[in-house]
Parts: structure tokens; sequence; C-alpha cells
């Protein structure tokens, strides 16, 4: 079973020709409401890629919280750990232009109610894999991390959006899922190495005795970890050549598609491969939640992606 203790968004999304710079105005045709959230996303995610997955969060008393209960209840995710709040349901602003690059901004709303004691410790054992991510309030994640490692449960990480993580609560991961800027923000933080992102992927391995996985955007990822069996301190995995229509929901497809993956008990680097080919599908069409790849589409898919390689 996955549990993700995360955020839950409404999604206002808007194409444009070009981002909008500081004071300007742009204007487009229309938008789109679509469900969103790092939370919810990665959560249909590893749904939709076969985990069993229960949602641990808050959305308000409005009729985005009804059409995300209903999203999140119609992809088979466990919604008994949400709550209501009196604060109104999350959402996110996204602008994406002609060349799929974007800009979001988000109002947290019922998201900053989230607490750690809406999860109760019978759903954390052993056989749970937690996930985390960081737009809920971080003292929250923090508690639940503890508590998590405490009862043997494992537990992932996803920094996004970054924002700096205490060092003992990485000493309480299993796994840390980054991107490059997030990558070096968290190693300089700690004074550890951040000359690139596999330096600082090895220095937080090293320090923290966690496994550290970079997402490369277009170049795939890397992992690095004390003990990554036959492929030694580290290795790589490409990106699936594609033409991307919006680049939004790729990193939360990679997260919950690996938590998938490492939930059905797929070692790292073939869980990293489905997270890097689901990544890459979910590029293909407009919207976050509605892109994200089944398990099926990965599996025919897989074949495209180059091999893995090792790393020193």
């Amino acid at each position: 079973m996955i549990l993700d203790f995360g955020s839950i968004n409404m999604d206002l999304v808007m194409a444009v020709a070009a981002l909008p710079r500081p004071g300007e105005t742009v204007l487009c045709d229309g938008y789109v409401t679509k469900p969103g959230g790092k939370g919810s996303n990665q959560a249909v995610a590893a749904a939709r890629a076969g985990a069993k997955v229960a949602m641990a969060g808050a959305v308000g008393d409005d009729g985005f919280g009804q059409v995300m209960r209903a999203t999140l209840a119609s992809e088979g995710i466990d919604t008994a750990l949400l709550a209501t709040s009196d604060r109104p349901t999350g959402v996110a602003y996204i602008c994406v232009d002609a060349r799929a690059e974007n800009f979001i901004a988000v109002g947290s709303g019922a998201n900053l109610a989230v607490r750690a004691d809406q999860v109760p410790d019978d759903r954390l054992t052993p056989d749970t894999l937690l996930v985390l991510q960081m737009e809920l309030p971080p003292e929250q994640n923090w508690a639940l991390l503890q508590r998590a490692r405490a009862r043997g449960c494992r537990a992932i990480l996803n920094v996004a959006p970054a924002a700096p993580v205490p060092e003992a609560a990485l000493r309480d991961l299993d796994l840390l899922v980054v991107n490059e800027h997030e990558a070096l923000a968290i190693a300089g933080g700690l004074g550890l190495d951040a000359t690139s992102p596999r330096a600082a992927a090895q220095a937080l391995s090293g320090r923290m005795s966690l496994t550290c996985v970079v997402t490369l955007g277009g170049k795939g990822a890397i992992a690095v970890g004390p003990d990554l069996g036959d492929w030694g301190a580290g290795f790589a995995v490409p990106a699936l050549p594609i033409q991307p229509v919006d680049t939004t929901g790729a990193g939360d497809t990679f997260t919950g598609v690996l938590a998938a993956g490492l939930d059905a008990g797929l070692p790292l680097d073939q869980a990293l491969r489905r997270a890097s080919t689901g990544a890459a599908l979910a590029c293909l069409a407009l919207g976050a939640q509605e892109s994200m790849p089944t398990a099926a589409a990965i599996d025919a898919a897989l074949p495209r992606l180059g091999p893995t390689t090792p790393i020193g």
C-alpha cells in the first residue's frame, strides 16, 4: 500500500503564446479546470501505474473539493483520510506556452489545514510506502515522517517545490527525489558539495545514508545510494525521446510511478526506468492528471527507452 500525504488542488490551466513577463498581461482564448496538486497528482500516477493507494490531505467544503474527492475515488484511491477544512480547496494557476514551458502560482487553501495526526498509527506499517511532497506545512511532514520511521514504514520525499529539509528528516528517509535545482539547494543548505547535481546527490547520500534520485528533464535521471547492488554507487536512466506538449505533471508522474514500482517489489533500476518512461508519456497532453499513463501504456513504451548505465 502507498500512503500519499500531500496536497490537493484544482488546476486552472491557460494555454498562452508566451509566458507573461512581470507587469505584462497576456490574453488567451480561455482556460480549463483540471484536478491537480502534487499529492493528488502523485497518488493518481501511482494508482494508474497499478498500485493500491490511500490519500491523506484536505479539501474545502466547496465545489472544487467535491470534484477532487470524486476524482480520487474514481481512480480507486482510498479517500478515508481526507479532511474537510473551512479553508477553500487549494487552487493552482498554470500558464503553458507554445514550447510547453510553464509557470505556476498556488493558493494553498485547505492544504494548510492538513495535520499529521490525520494518519493513524495502524496505517504506518512495514508494508506501507509513505510518499511526501512540499506543498503541506513542513512541520506536519516531519512529524509524520518521524512516526513512520519509528514504525518501520518506508518513506519517499519529493522536495517539490524546493524548500529546506531538516537534517533529522533526511535521516528518516529511504529515498529522496529531487530535480537538479532542488539537489543543489538542499546540499548547499547543509554545507555539502553542491558543485553539480551529481556531486550534491553523492554528498546527500553519503551524509544521510539514503538513496538520492535526481531528475534531469530531457536527460533522464540518476540514482546514487550507499548500496545499489550490481550498479555499485549509482546509475543513470535515459529519458524517452518525445515532443512535449505540456510538462506540468511530469515530475509528479515520475515520483508516483517510481513509488508504484517500489511498492510492487521492483529493484530500483527497473522502477526508475518505468518512472522515466511514465514521466515522458505524461508530457504528451495538456494537464497534469489527465495525461498520466496507465501501466499498460508504460509497458508498451518501455522498450523504446535506452539502456541504463553505471556512474562512478
